[in-house]
């Protein structure tokens, strides 16, 4: 599956007064860099999200494994891959270096989610498009 690397600075705002990155902001960076990886595989989640008429791809699941913590001015790189295709959702996974080092280990499911053909206030799953799929099985 196609897997896609970002370096990051932690920023002074990243982190709790110990000076350690405040784990949500984790979790913020993760959700940037799933976006990043749709869009470096070549389908950004907004064009998913107009093009099938979607209303969005949430967020179901989500966990981590911390190992090394991370500072002010550190730099770590995040990688990220989706695992695997379902239906309707996917999961991601998020292996974070600092140096050569895992520093983290995160995983999330997403779904994709349209308006319900019979009653368009409520909410539906939606199939994963193939040609998706298609983008993330190149190496």
């Amino acid at each position: 599956m196609f897997t896609n690397r970002r370096d990051v600075q932690i920023q002074w705002g990243d982190c709790d007064p110990a000076n350690i990155v405040y784990y949500p902001r984790y979790f913020a960076m993760f959700d940037d860099s799933t976006s990043i990886l749709f869009e470096t595989a070549g389908c950004s989640k907004q064009e998913i999200i107009h093009h099938y008429g979607l209303v969005g791809i949430p967020m179901v699941d989500t966990r981590a494994k911390f190992y090394i913590s991370s500072t002010h001015g550190d730099w770590i790189t995040i990688e990220s891959r989706v695992e695997s295709f379902k239906r309707s959702s996917f999961e991601v996974s998020h292996k974070v270096f600092k140096g050569e080092a895992l520093a983290i280990e995160a995983f999330e499911t997403r779904v994709l989610v349209g308006r319900h053909p019979d009653d368009p206030s409520k909410l539906k799953s939606a199939p994963v498009p193939e040609d998706i799929v298609v983008k993330f099985m190149r190496g």
